[in-house]
């Protein structure tokens, strides 16, 4: 059974930072590309960040520059710092990763950007 559980999120006022953790079941992980997605209500899930076995990333336009992700293979952890974080970076951030056929997400982290 794969299992992704994120952490993280939070309320934070613009410019700010978060980091945002998602820990993976062991077997899934250390050869899988891991990814990050955010949804906010009305709208379609869109891709924030991947991050490869290898460590090579891939960023959304709209946060290049201001987010980085990295993972952890010992811990089976990948993360997302945010920093420079503006109103719309609003939403629930989800971690994602691709086994097979199957699909596999966390259960979603809340992230508010707010004054």
């Amino acid at each position: 059974q794969v299992q992704l559980v994120e952490s993280g999120g939070g309320l934070v006022q613009p410019g700010g930072s978060l980091r945002l953790s998602c820990a993976a079941s062991g077997a899934i992980f250390t050869f899988r590309t891991m990814a990050w997605y955010r949804q906010v209500p009305g709208k379609q899930r869109e891709s924030v960040a991947t991050i490869a076995s290898s460590g090579r990333t891939n960023y959304a336009d709209s946060v290049k520059g201001r987010f980085t992700t990295s993972r952890d293979n010992a811990k089976n952890t990948v993360y997302l710092q945010m920093n420079s974080l503006k109103p719309e970076d609003s939403a629930v951030y989800y971690c994602y990763v691709r086994v097979g056929a199957t699909d596999y997400w966390g259960q979603g982290t809340q992230v508010t950007v707010a004054s």
